[in-house]
C-alpha cells in the first residue's frame, strides 16, 4: 500500500501545478471548473489527479482533502478500508450513432442506478456525477478515484432493426479485475418496455439478497479477521445466516444482524432482515416466547419503516405482523405498498407470493408472483422455492409443491411440513410419514398450530388445506 505523506512533505511531493489542481479538487471543483481557472484542458486536469493520487497515496477526493488540508504535521494514515463498498454505475456506451440509440443509453444507464440505490445494500454514486465524467473517461482509473468506487459497472449498447444487445460487466475498481458480465438480447418494442426488461434483468442479477454484490461482500467479510468485521460485513453474514431458516442458522442470523445494527443502527434492511428473523423464531417454534419474539419483530420491522419509509421488504414483513394481531386490512395495505415500491424486485415478490398464499388475498395471485421472481432472479436462493412450495400446496398442485420444497432449504421444519402435507394429498402415504418423523424428531418444539399463530396463516382456503393436509399426515 502506498504511503500518504505528511502535510510538510506534501508540498514537495508536488509540483506547484499539481497543488493548484489538487486544492480545486478537494474544494469540489469540477474539472472543467479547474481547467477554466488554470488554462489548462479537462483532460489535463484528470492527468494531474491520476500523479496528484498516485503520489500522495490516496484513493478518493476525502483523503485528498485531508492530505491537503492537514496544517498540523501530524501524520496521516492510510484510510481505512471503507466500511461499506461503494458503486458507481458509469453512463452506458451507445455505439449506435443515432441520437435515440444514446437517449435511451442515458435512460436505461439513469434507471439501473435508481435501482441499485434502492434495492442494493450498498451506496451508490449518483448518476448524474457519473455522467458528468462521461463513459469513455481517457483513464478510467481517474474517474473512480474521484468518487471513491469500489465497483464499477460499464456497459455498451448496440441495436438493429430487429434487436437490441446489452453488454453489461462490473468490475473491481482496486484491482481492476472483472467480476460479472453479462450479455441481454431483447426484440426490438417500445423503447420504455424494452428499458424496462433490461434494468429488471440487470438489477435482480446483481442487487438479490443472493445476487452477485451480496456475494461478492459475503466472501470479503469471511476473508477478514474477527476482529476486523464492520457493521456491513455482520450484516451481509447475517443474511446469509437467516436464509438458512433452521434454528442454529436463525441464532446465528440475531446475533450478527444485531451486532450490525449496533455499529450501525441507520440501515433500514437490516432492521427488516432481524424483524424477518424474530419471525422465523415464532413460526417454527424456535423461540420458547412466541409473544416476545413477535414484539421483537415489531419493535425491529417499524424501526424499519421509520429509517426507510419505501422499504418494500419491510412493508411486507409489516403486512404479515398485521395479520398477526388480526388486522388483516392493514396487513393487505402494507401489501399492497410492498408492491408499489417493489414490484421489479424480485426478492420482494418471491415473499409477497408467499403473503398472497397464506395471510391475505387471492392464493391464485401468488402464482405469478413467484414465476416472475424466479425468472428475474436466475440466481434465485433456495428460499424462492420454499415460497413456491407454499404456493403450489394451497392452489393444489402437490406435485410441483414437492418439487420445489425439494430445492428449498431443509434446514426448515416448515419445509418438512409442507413435505408431509404434499405427500399425504397426493396418496403417498410412506412418503408423507417419513416427512413426519423426520420432523417431530428434528424439531420437536414445531407444531402446525404455532407455525399458523406465528407466520401468521389467516387466508382461509390456506387454513383449510393446512389443517386437512396435517391431519392426513398426522402431523398434530
Amino acid at each position: 500500500m502506498n504511503r500518504i505523506p505528511t502535510s510538510q512533505s506534501a508540498p514537495e511531493a508536488l509540483s506547484d501545478r499539481e497543488r493548484a489542481v489538487a486544492e480545486r479538487f478537494a474544494a469540489g471543483l469540477t474539472y472543467r471548473e479547474i481547467g477554466e481557472a488554470l488554462f489548462i484542458a479537462p483532460s489535463t486536469v484528470r492527468t494531474h489527479l491520476a500523479t496528484i493520487y498516485g503520489k500522495l497515496g490516496v484513493r478518493n477526493k476525502i483523503e485528498l482533502a485531508s492530505c491537503i488540508s492537514n496544517v498540523e504535521g501530524k501524520p496521516i494514515r492510510p484510510a481505512k478500508e471503507q466500511a461499506t463498498p461503494i458503486l458507481a454505475v458509469f453512463p452506458i456506451e451507445s455505439l449506435n450513432p443515432e441520437e435515440q440509440w444514446h437517449r435511451f443509453a442515458d435512460g436505461l444507464s439513469s434507471d439501473i442506478c435508481v435501482d441499485l440505490a434502492r434495492y442494493a445494500d450498498i451506496p451508490v454514486i449518483a448518476f448524474h456525477t457519473m455522467k458528468l465524467l462521461g463513459n469513455k473517461p481517457e483513464r478510467h482509473d481517474d474517474h473512480v478515484q474521484a468518487v471513491g468506487a469500489t465497483y464499477a459497472i460499464t456497459g455498451q449498447l448496440r441495436a438493429d432493426d430487429r434487436r437490441v444487445r446489452l453488454t453489461i460487466q462490473l468490475s473491481d475498481t482496486r484491482s481492476g479485475q472483472m467480476l460479472w458480465s453479462e450479455r441481454y438480447d431483447r426484440p426490438m418494442e417500445d423503447f420504455l418496455t424494452l428499458q424496462d426488461s433490461l434494468t429488471e434483468s440487470v438489477i435482480n442479477v446483481l442487487a438479490g439478497c443472493f445476487g452477485t454484490l451480496a456475494a461478492l461482500g459475503r466472501n470479503a467479510s469471511r476473508r477478514k479477521a474477527p476482529s476486523s468485521l464492520q457493521a456491513y460485513d455482520y450484516y451481509l453474514l447475517g443474511v446469509e445466516q437467516h436464509n438458512r431458516f433452521g434454528r442454529e442458522g436463525n441464532e446465528a442470523a440475531v446475533d450478527l444482524l444485531s451486532r450490525s445494527l449496533e455499529l450501525d443502527p441507520t440501515r433500514a434492511r437490516a432492521w427488516t432482515e432481524l424483524a424477518y428473523a424474530y419471525s422465523i423464531q415464532a413460526c417454527n417454534g424456535f423461540s420458547t416466547n412466541p409473544e416476545e419474539a413477535i414484539q421483537k419483530w415489531r419493535s425491529a420491522v417499524e424501526q424499519a419503516l421509520l429509517l426507510d419509509p419505501t422499504e418494500p421488504s419491510g412493508y411486507t414483513c409489516l403486512g404479515d405482523l398485521k395479520a398477526c394481531h388480526g388486522d388483516l386490512a392493514g396487513a393487505a395495505d402494507a401489501h399492497a405498498r410492498a408492491f408499489k415500491y417493489g414490484r421489479n424486485h424480485a426478492d420482494t415478490l418471491a415473499l409477497l407470493a408467499g403473503s398472497k398464499a397464506l395471510v391475505v388475498g387471492d392464493p391464485a395471485e401468488a402464482v405469478p408472483l413467484i414465476e416472475r421472481a424466479l425468472y428475474l432472479n436466475p440466481l434465485s436462493p433456495p428460499w424462492y422455492f420454499g415460497m413456491r412450495g407454499r404456493v403450489m400446496f394451497v392452489s393444489g398442485q402437490y406435485e410441483d409443491c414437492i418439487s420445489a420444497l425439494e430445492k428449498s432449504s431443509q434446514e426448515s421444519p416448515n419445509t418438512l411440513m409442507f413435505l408431509a402435507m404434499a405427500h399425504a394429498f397426493s396418496g403417498e402415504s410412506e412418503k408423507a410419514e417419513r416427512a413426519a418423523l423426520l420432523l417431530r424428531k428434528e424439531f420437536p418444539s414445531f407444531s402446525v398450530k404455532g407455525f399458523i399463530a406465528g407466520y401468521p396463516v389467516t387466508n382461509p382456503p390456506a387454513l383449510r388445506a393446512i389443517w386437512e393436509g396435517s391431519r392426513l399426515a398426522m402431523l398434530d
